[in-house]
Formats: C-alpha cells, sequence, structure tokens
C-alpha cells in the first residue's frame, strides 16, 4: 500500500511581493491610504518611464516650428502649464523632472542598501573590535544634517558646475552617507539575533564557512524590512535632492530638468502674480513625496503584528457577532 505524499502548497510569487501581500492583509482606512499611496507612486514611476512620450517638448527647449516659446506665458493654448522666465514649456519640465528624481533615488539608495547590508552582516556576524568601530562610526555620522553634507559634496564634486551627473551623485553621496547607519543599524540587530537561531547553529556545526551561512540562511532573513526603508528613504531623497536645486545648488535647466531648480526661478515671479511657474513643480513634489510616505507608513503599520491583530480581530468580532434571538414556539412569539 502506497503512503500518500504530502504536497506543498505555495502562495504565488505575486502573493508575496511587499506591497501585494500588504493590500491582502490592510482593512478599512489603513487600505485606502496604502491604495493613494500605490496610485501616486504608480502614476510617478510611469510618468518617468514614458517622459519623451507623455512631454509635449524638451526639458530645454526654447522653440519649434512656429517660433521661440514666449516667456511667462499664461497656461492654455499649446503650453497648457505655462512658459517660466526663461521660455520653457512648464508641463514639459515637470515631466521631465520625474525622470531626474527617479534616477537619484535609485543611484542613492542602490549605494546605501548595498553598504549598509554588508557592513550590518560582517558587523553583526563578527563582532568584536570590528562591530565596536562600526557602531561609533555609524552613530557619529547621525551629527551631520542631510541638506548640509549635500551642498558640501555637491561643491566638492560638481565645483559649483550644476551638470547632471554632478547633481546626481553629489545628492545620492550625502544621502548614502546619511542613510548607511539606518541600514546598517537594522541589518546588525537582526544577524545578531539570527547567528542565534538552531538553523544556523546546526549549519556551523555541519562545518559550513562564515560566507555561506551568511549568504545562505542570514542575508534572505535579515533584510525582509528593506522593502520599507526604502519606500521611506526615497521620499527623502526627491526633498534633498529639491532642497538643492531651491538652494542653487541644483541641476541648470540645459542639463536636465529638476523640480527645486525650477521653484528657485520662479520665487521673482510669485511677486509679480505669476504663479503657475512655481506651483506646478511643488504639486508635483508633494505628491511624489506623499505617493511614497503613505506606501512606506502603510507597509510599516501592517509589519507592525500589534497593529494587524486588533484588525483581525475586531474584523472577526464584526463578522461571528451574534443575531439577536427570534422564538421559535409560536405560543412565545404570541406572548412577545
Amino acid at each position: 500500500m502506497s503512503t500518500p505524499q504530502l504536497t506543498r502548497h505555495k502562495q504565488p510569487l505575486s502573493s508575496r511581493l511587499p506591497v501585494i501581500s500588504h493590500l491582502k492583509k490592510s482593512v478599512g482606512l489603513q487600505r485606502g491610504m496604502l491604495i493613494v499611496g500605490v496610485v501616486l507612486s504608480g502614476l510617478f514611476l510611469l510618468t518617468s518611464i514614458f517622459a519623451p512620450l507623455l512631454a509635449p517638448y524638451g526639458y530645454s527647449q526654447l522653440s519649434d516650428a512656429s517660433g521661440s516659446f514666449p516667456t511667462q506665458e499664461a497656461p492654455g493654448g499649446k503650453h497648457l502649464l505655462g512658459t517660466t522666465v526663461g521660455g520653457y514649456d512648464v508641463l514639459s519640465r515637470v515631466i521631465w523632472g520625474s525622470q531626474t528624481a527617479v534616477t537619484v533615488i535609485i543611484v542613492s539608495v542602490a549605494m546605501s542598501l548595498f553598504l549598509g547590508v554588508i557592513l550590518g552582516l560582517l558587523s553583526g556576524y563578527f563582532g568584536g573590535w570590528l562591530d565596536r568601530i562600526l557602531v561609533v562610526v555609524a552613530d557619529a555620522i547621525y551629527a551631520f544634517p542631510t541638506l548640509l553634507l549635500a551642498i558640501v559634496i555637491s561643491i566638492v564634486i560638481s565645483r559649483g558646475q550644476s551638470s547632471f551627473w554632478g547633481g546626481i551623485f553629489s545628492c545620492a553621496f550625502s544621502i548614502t552617507v546619511v542613510f548607511v547607519p539606518q541600514y546598517f543599524r537594522v541589518i546588525r540587530a537582526e544577524t545578531i539575533r539570527l547567528k542565534a537561531e538552531p538553523f544556523v547553529e546546526s549549519a556551523k556545526v555541519l562545518g559550513a564557512s562564515s560566507v555561506r551561512i551568511i549568504g545562505r540562511h542570514i542575508f534572505k532573513n535579515a533584510t525582509r524590512t528593506l522593502p520599507l526603508m526604502f519606500t521611506l528613504n526615497a521620499s527623502e531623497a526627491i526633498l534633498t535632492l529639491a532642497g538643492l536645486g531651491f538652494l542653487g545648488f541644483g541641476i541648470e535647466p540645459t542639463s536636465a530638468a529638476e523640480w527645486g531648480f525650477d521653484l528657485n526661478k520662479a520665487l521673482a515671479d510669485t511677486s509679480s502674480g505669476i504663479w503657475w511657474t512655481g506651483v506646478f513643480p511643488g504639486i508635483a513634489i508633494v505628491l511624489t513625496v506623499l505617493g511614497l510616505t503613505l506606501v512606506g507608513e502603510s507597509i510599516n503599520d501592517l509589519n507592525d503584528p500589534r497593529i494587524r491583530g486588533r484588525k483581525r480581530a475586531g474584523r472577526t468580532t464584526a463578522a461571528v457577532a451574534p443575531a439577536p434571538e427570534t422564538p421559535t414556539n409560536p405560543a412565545e412569539a404570541g406572548k412577545s
């Protein structure tokens, strides 16, 4: 007689992805916040990908077949969001600016993840003098403000010339230096906890090398909170880039479109009643940061078992609430 084989039913990969899995766990207002954040972040990402198709003009285009663009033209006509004091189309600058923001996010967060995860794994697993030195350095870095560090690095890298890659890397490097301690602390704490687990001890007994234990057993389990930190740090990266541009350390309009730089040039327009040159880049910054922040905060709340447990308990109680008893005996029904 053959013994029945036990089959393991795993959820599909699409149901285990960070945002999709959190959508299934969310309820009520939390789900609404997460959906709004996903929609805003998705629009931001799609706009950056299809910017060449969506933008009516180039980010530094000043004329077309009909002639030069008028300066400070009100929204309407062929310039739906108006033009700037330099003659640039506001709609095109806003659309192309999303590509610059995505580039900063990818470069800065990728470098932060790479350095923070490696240092956190090494520090937490090996400990000793290496751990003490890295912890002291990480604590010291918190004393440096992000924007001030970005200004200094911008001057060092670009030497006052706000080129595209100069502005990108000056912002990315400053964000990397400030965010590495955050990833380092999270990964270090998880590594210290995981290396005391039985499965790690068993791997050591079987003779597995440290590299194999870190790469195969600890890395996957220690990096589960990184999607949350990525979304929160992505919004911080956009704000840092916008702050650099607003203070005059951003990217020149002939090199790329950048929302903070456009806000800086729109300051002089406000006293003349020209509102469209600053309102639309500002709205782009607010909506993008809002979307990323809503996604990050929603994931953070849903990862907390106490909050998720209270929501599930409330939903279960409402579902199994006893219905009012109805008399089954006709005589009792008549008395009532």
